[in-house]
């Protein structure tokens, strides 16, 4: 049974609470006031005072704030001797032969390849494609070739080239964790020389290193390319046509420095996943910026590259192709034929385009600087069985041939001349 003083008391509480609350309410206000106009020292300073508080509060400060701080990166010291290559080739309609020839005589069991033809490639062709990676016996054993089989729609003077080739990175970035550095080639390039050569005269380099083609002087390009803004249908159609312009033209930016190049490139490991994570924010800024730029594959990376300054210092000014241009050049460079051999050995580059299929000068190059017999593999110090090349043997053993002195040669140079500051200019 409830006493009346226990009434009385019950209503004696119920004055006093309300305005107890109200008081409570009104000093938090005054105390939050205070602190953001600067009347009372910042949190951090009581914190000195309180060290229970304080350790939650520092406690709650180790929480990383990037999701790449919980990325552990291999050390130089884990690497293997021998470096990886992560390859992408591309192709498109009526490629698939090209590409194949291309695949083959850049094959190595120590190296990653992605292939890929694009949406305008017949369904007949992919689906050939497909079933040649899957049913050959080396490529099953190594299980170092994927293909992308939900083909992207690519415009060359587009932005479709840079999402395809970021879409590339991506995928060897997510399955193979030991590469160390991103070749993009078309199925018109070639080698000119063999991966042994390749992998021997990379084997010492710095990883950091990135070879990229680059200049800041646009020339005819500025006008041309930069201030015109066009539209890719490639971005939202399932069938290629060529870009249109769009009024009015922009002027060119002053957040960044603009430099272009070649589409064609061999970029460190770092810089790749630098572009893919994007954690200050600019490779997605920029690919944006170069969605409305004619033929963005030429300007993209280094653009990038050339506006971080931690990378910088890494950048060597070369595309380790041979091609050859008109001046000014046209959107596609010439057609190399066996007349350009000589010229293609002695730049001591590592590949070269344009080929037609099946030409003259292919088969030179497989004879005398691959010699690579039948179609098949380029010979290398991995290969064993018969025949040659049918089984793998130690894939980190590189028998280097005269391509390699080429190559080194060139390199020497193109660092010699990086070293000396001649980047990003």
């Amino acid at each position: 049974m409830i006493k009346l003083k226990d009434i009385k008391s019950f209503h004696t509480e119920k004055r006093w609470a309300f305005p107890l609350a109200i008081t409570s309410i009104i000093c938090l206000f005054l105390l939050a006031t205070c602190f953001n106009m600067g009347l009372l020292p910042p949190l951090y300073k009581f914190n000195s005072f309180f060290p229970l508080f304080n350790s939650r509060v520092v406690s709650n400060q180790s929480v990383p704030h990037f999701a790449e701080e919980k990325i552990i990166y291999p050390t130089s010291e884990s690497r293997p001797s021998i470096p990886r290559f992560a390859y992408l080739i591309s192709g498109s309609k009526g490629d698939l032969n090209k590409l194949w020839r291309t695949l083959r005589a850049l094959y190595h069991p120590w190296n990653y390849y992605v292939v890929h033809l694009d949406l305008e490639s017949e369904p007949e062709e992919r689906m050939e494609l497909a079933s040649r990676v899957e049913k050959d016996p080396m490529f099953a054993e190594v299980g170092n070739v994927y293909m992308i089989t939900k083909a992207n729609m690519v415009t060359y003077r587009g932005p479709t080239m840079v999402s395809n080739t970021l879409h590339a990175c991506a995928i060897l970035l997510k399955k193979y964790k030991d590469w160390d550095w991103f070749i993009n080639l078309s199925a018109s390039d070639y080698p000119l020389v063999t991966q042994d050569d390749l992998l021997s005269t990379f084997r010492n380099l710095n990883r950091d290193w990135n070879f990229v083609e680059h200049t800041s002087q646009l020339g005819w390009k500025e006008d041309q390319r930069a201030m015109p803004l066009m539209i890719d249908p490639g971005l939202y159609e399932n069938k290629k046509s060529d870009i249109f312009w769009v009024q009015p033209n922009r002027p060119l930016p002053t957040a960044f420095k603009l430099f272009t190049g070649s589409a064609w490139m061999v970029l460190s490991r770092s810089f790749v996943e630098y572009c893919i994570w994007g954690w200050d924010n600019l490779p997605r800024t920029l690919l944006m910026y170069y969605t409305n730029f004619v033929s963005s594959p030429e300007g993209y990376f280094q653009t990038v590259i050339c506006n971080v300054p931690e990378f910088i210092p890494t950048v060597v000014n070369h595309d380790m192709h041979f091609i050859s241009w008109d001046n000014p050049p046209k959107q596609h460079p010439h057609v190399l034929d066996i007349n350009d051999t000589a010229k293609m050995i002695k730049s001591g580059a590592a590949f070269a385009r344009k080929f037609d299929q099946d030409t003259a000068v292919l088969d030179r190059i497989d004879s005398q600087l691959l010699h690579r017999p039948n179609g098949s593999f380029t010979p290398g110090g991995w290969c064993k069985g018969s025949p040659s090349c049918s089984k793998v043997g130690n894939p980190i053993r590189v028998k280097p041939g005269p391509g390699a002195k080429r190559v080194r040669r060139l390199i020497n140079k193109l660092i010699q001349s990086a070293k000396n500051g001649n980047q990003c200019r």
